[in-house]
């Protein structure tokens, strides 16, 4: 069948949902089948099947605006729907939409041999052979906080959680560039439902640091339509899986996965479909679980997953943050109070929690220190509380030495970015663990008593 015979016409558009009516004796094309329509705007709109109607009618999701679009307009099939091509190295250094089309004005790319990205698959999910398992690998950021109490483990899936304007961007961006630049890897970056004004930001970044030619960018912002925004996410994650397939470390970052739920969510609205209990879509577990479960790893390879997750007025009880919570192996708290502060990154390390910081991981002294800097926190907190109310001087001496030392710990693990060396004035830090660890030992064992907080405030590793 020609691709660009019309098999159908328009009999219906709300918004961005769209209804095609077959022929009499023509077969429906199956759920998730790619069809077409040119607007009279001269613009080729991709229809993505969702629904079978009665009297041989299709529902469909358009991939674009809708604007052109008008009843009894001829509909074809769309080919293969959206294709990538196999040779996967071209994409490199390139910005696409969620059809895997460039909108970077470099010209377009060869698709004479592509895949559809629906029937990527990568030969062998990962079995692990308790006998032959290796130690999971650590990846280091160089960023203190991050390094020691919330390691990130080759293959895993990370969440960053935060209110607006907590810094969730500027830290993936931070973990970016330390990654990318100071270790090898390829990163996948998929930009859903977020400003352009943060993706320009990005691909500016990018460039300045020279990161683009080990990067593919996908992005489907918050001016484009649902099912873009919604598509943008899985077509990011299978472009991941390319990748994966040959046998090259993936770095996947994604900002931001609650805008793929709320595209997910207007999608139903605009099907008519009865949304959940909390508001959601009823389909709101599945759709989180059908996009995680591609993140994955094989024998010799993985995808290492690191997403944003905006929450909804700071509520971390939001059904949809909650569906996140469930596939992901890490989760670091942005907390407003110390972005109120000005202690950058401001990662809650009493909210946060991960599941790699354990001494078969990160080694009994890495863990000793970790144990002991939350166990300061901890009681800091404690003693915020009731020094709000009677003041520093009414504690115990061992509670001041205590409340000190964790005031000292918050400022030492603050520290410049060099993604925010623009806004701050301070060129940018990169930690390592072994200067991290050193540091908080430093701390915690009184060397540092008889210095002055502010000076260990957003400084990189401690001088000696």
């Amino acid at each position: 069948m020609d691709p660009s015979e019309s098999l159908a016409k328009i009999s219906a558009v709300y918004g961005s949902i769209v209804d095609a009516q077959f022929s009499p004796g023509v077969s429906m094309p199956p759920v998730g089948t790619m069809l077409g329509v040119r607007a009279s705007t001269g613009e080729n709109i991709g229809l993505q099947v969702v629904e079978h109607r009665g009297n041989n009618t299709c529902r469909t999701v358009a991939l674009g605006f809708t604007y052109g679009v008008a009843r009894n307009m001829p509909v074809s099939m769309g080919g293969k729907g959206i294709v990538v091509p196999k040779d996967v190295n071209q994409l490199y250094g390139r910005v696409l939409n969620a059809l895997v089309s460039p909108i970077d004005h470099k010209g377009e790319f060869d698709t004479s041999d592509s895949v559809p990205i629906k029937n990527i698959s990568v030969n062998s999910r990962l079995e692990v052979d308790l006998d032959t398992a290796q130690k999971p690998q650590v990846i280091y950021t160089g960023i203190k906080m991050i390094d020691l109490l919330f390691p990130l483990v080759k293959g895993s899936k990370s969440g960053l959680l935060g209110g607006a304007a907590c810094g969730k961007t500027i830290l993936i961006l931070e973990i970016i560039h330390n990654i990318i630049t100071y270790q090898s890897g390829t990163c996948v970056f998929a930009g859903v439902g977020e400003r352009i004004r943060e993706g320009n930001e990005l691909y500016h970044e990018f460039l300045r640091a020279d990161l683009l030619k080990r990067s593919i960018l996908v992005f489907g912002q918050m001016n484009e339509s649902p099912g873009m925004r919604f598509e943008a996410a899985h077509t990011a994650v299978a472009l991941a899986e390319l990748v994966l397939a040959q046998r090259k470390d993936v770095l996947f970052f994604m900002d931001n996965v609650f805008r793929f739920v709320q595209a997910g969510s207007e999608l139903s609205t605009l099907l008519g479909r009865i949304p959940s209990e909390g508001g959601y879509q009823s389909t709101l577990t599945s759709e989180i679980s059908q996009l995680h479960e591609k993140i994955h790893s094989e024998k010799s390879a993985s995808i290492t997953a690191i997403e944003a997750v905006y929450v909804p007025a700071d509520d971390m009880t939001d059904p949809a943050v909650v569906a996140i919570f469930a596939h992901m192996d890490s989760l670091i708290v942005l907390s407003r109070t110390l972005v109120q502060r000005g202690l950058f990154p401001a990662i809650d390390p009493l909210q946060s929690s991960a599941n790699s910081l354990a001494p078969s991981i990160v080694g009994r002294r890495h863990f000793d220190v970790a144990q002991d800097v939350l166990r300061h926190f901890r009681r800091y907190d404690e003693l915020e509380r009731i020094v709000s109310i009677i003041g520093k001087e009414e504690l115990a001496p061992e509670e001041k030495i205590i409340f000190d030392r964790a005031k000292k710990l918050q400022n030492f693990l603050s520290q410049p970015f060099f993604t925010a060396e623009l806004y701050t004035g301070r060129p940018g830090a990169f930690v390592s663990l072994e200067d991290t660890i050193s540091g908080c030992e430093r701390i915690i064992g009184g060397e540092l008593d008889k210095v002055d907080e502010n000076r260990l405030y957003c400084i990189g590793k401690l001088e000696s």
